[in-house]
């Protein structure tokens, strides 16, 4: 299968004119609990030639590359300039793609570039309330009742534990979950069922609608009534964006981006 994306990636580019740096898994395989018909969400970063960037209407220029969903792949892009800007606000999904474990295609240098500035950008104010609002959405949504949407359990611990991580290491956190847990969570009990829930998922358990499981309610009960009541720091200023301006400049002269110039 990563031949495959590989493959599909590589038309994109084709077809695009447009250097993919970085690609990787962004769903559930690389949470580390994919089930037997999971599919492969896949995301990228590219540039495009130097010349597209330097034209007066560029800020209507579409930004984000997506092609259609199939039983299998779901397969997306942004572009570096949106990238960069994303990244500027701290943005918690496009960290996690940086750190992802499934990589099917990278450009060293400029990967390399990029990911120095993580440091520079890096808010856990603005990572903790973006966590805290899915936790909170997803919550409402699935998980209230004695009748519960069990595989929703995923979606509201792994936001949980991401602000535990952040309240603890002050760092970006690792994609996957178990890392999550393994880390964070040292009650055996509420262990034992959220890693009998793994393994039910791995299996191709559907994991549907069914009785509560108490003892990662409570958990998330609890947890949520917690962040609900602190008060965290004022969200940090931005970055300073000479850094992110000068990155991109500098990728934008890469040879690798100039030869899109030929095509």
């Amino acid at each position: 299968m990563k031949e495959i994306i590989r493959n599909k990636l590589i038309g994109i580019e084709r077809e695009e004119n447009v250097h993919i740096f970085y690609a990787c898994e962004s769903g559930s395989r690389a949470w580390g609990f994919p089930s037997a018909n999971s599919d492969y969400d896949v995301r990228f970063i590219y540039v495009r030639e130097k010349d597209w960037y330097l034209s007066i209407d560029v800020e209507t220029k579409r930004d984000v590359i997506e092609c259609p969903i199939d039983d299998e792949l779901d397969v997306s892009g942004w572009d570096l300039r949106k990238a960069l800007g994303l990244l500027r606000k701290s943005n918690p999904p496009l960290l996690e793609w940086l750190s992802s474990p499934i990589i099917y295609m990278i450009d060293d240098e400029i990967t390399k570039n990029f990911k120095a500035l993580m440091p520079v950008c890096y808010s856990p104010t603005a990572c903790i309330f973006h966590y805290l609002n899915m936790a909170r959405n997803n919550f409402r949504e699935y998980l209230k009742g004695d009748i519960v949407s069990v595989k929703k359990y995923f979606y509201v611990m792994r936001p949980i534990l991401a602000i535990k991580w952040i309240e603890k290491f002050q760092s970006i956190i690792p994609m996957e979950f178990g890392d999550l847990v393994a880390a964070l969570v040292t009650e055996q009990e509420l262990r034992n069922e959220i890693n009998s829930l793994i393994e039910r998922k791995r299996a191709g358990d559907e994991l549907k609608r069914e009785p509560r499981i108490e003892v990662i309610s409570t958990f998330i009960e609890m947890e949520l009534k917690r962040l609900e009541s602190t008060v965290f720091p004022r969200r940090d200023d931005k970055p300073q964006i000479d850094a992110l301006n000068a990155a991109f400049r500098e990728i934008l002269e890469l040879p690798q981006i100039a030869k899109l110039s030929l095509n």
